[in-house]
């Protein structure tokens, strides 16, 4: 749960960021948005986060 409210805050910071640059338009982020809503209630919705979980974890077990 942590990792996914990280990466929607990350999201949100970055499309408001997009907005305000003028390198997107409120129309297309809203669409933009809507998509990824409705994607969340789709059967892939398990599958995309089992990827986003694993290259969390990747970069998490990374040494410098």
């Amino acid at each position: 749960m942590a990792i996914s409210l990280s990466v929607v805050l990350l999201l949100a910071i970055i499309l408001v960021v997009l907005i305000r640059g003028g390198n997107i338009k409120a129309g297309p982020a809203i669409v933009a948005i809507l998509f990824g809503f409705f994607l969340a209630s789709t059967g892939m919705a398990p599958s995309i986060s089992r990827f986003l979980n694993s290259i969390a974890d990747s970069i998490n077990s990374i040494r410098f």
